[in-house]
């Protein structure tokens, strides 16, 4: 597997924010992770009106809820908030985001099979295909498991997404 080191990026020409999307399947813990790492990466590099970042499930288990307490106690152990509620991602978030990143190969073929018409097939990707790590391509669940699945979801999220934030920095407006 290789990691995404660039990214031709056609939707990216206007004077919107970047739209990130990240999605697992329930939406209250890998996810939400995601999208508040990503966050406070975007938000301490001074790129926070450049960058929109949002999160949802692939199924609406969860919908309304907050992000889960162990994946919230994590990220607060490492100075990032989880605001997010858990909402399901729907047809039209593929044709609104610029970048849908899934957590695992299951979400990811259920957002393909989304995309019917093959429109939208080139800005979803794998979160772990900007991973210097990639190991098996997938954010593991951690939501039957302790908290050491947690902590490993955190490692990944974040090493990941900072390497995102350095894909797309070339194709942010007033990039530094």
């Amino acid at each position: 597997m290789q990691t995404v080191t660039s990214l031709d990026l056609k939707t990216i020409t206007s004077e919107e924010p970047l739209s990130v999307c990240f999605v697992c399947l329930g939406n209250i813990c890998r996810s939400p992770t995601a999208e508040g790492v990503f966050q406070h990466i975007v938000n301490k590099n001074g790129f926070s009106s450049l960058v929109e970042v949002d999160s949802a499930g692939t199924a609406a288990y969860h919908a309304g809820e907050p992000a889960n307490s162990k994946s919230r106690m994590i990220a607060d152990q490492n100075g990032v908030t989880l605001n997010s509620k858990a909402r399901k991602f729907e047809y039209s978030d593929l044709e609104y985001f610029d970048l849908v990143i899934a957590m695992d190969k299951e979400n990811h073929r259920d957002l393909l099979r989304l995309d019917r018409k093959g429109l939208f097939r080139d800005k979803i990707f794998l979160l772990r295909d900007f991973d210097p790590m990639p190991g098996d391509g997938e954010v593991p669940d951690p939501y039957y498991g302790g908290i050491n699945g947690f902590e490993l979801v955190y490692e990944i999220v974040l090493r990941s997404c900072e390497s995102l934030l350095d894909t797309v920095r070339p194709h942010l407006k007033n990039n530094s």
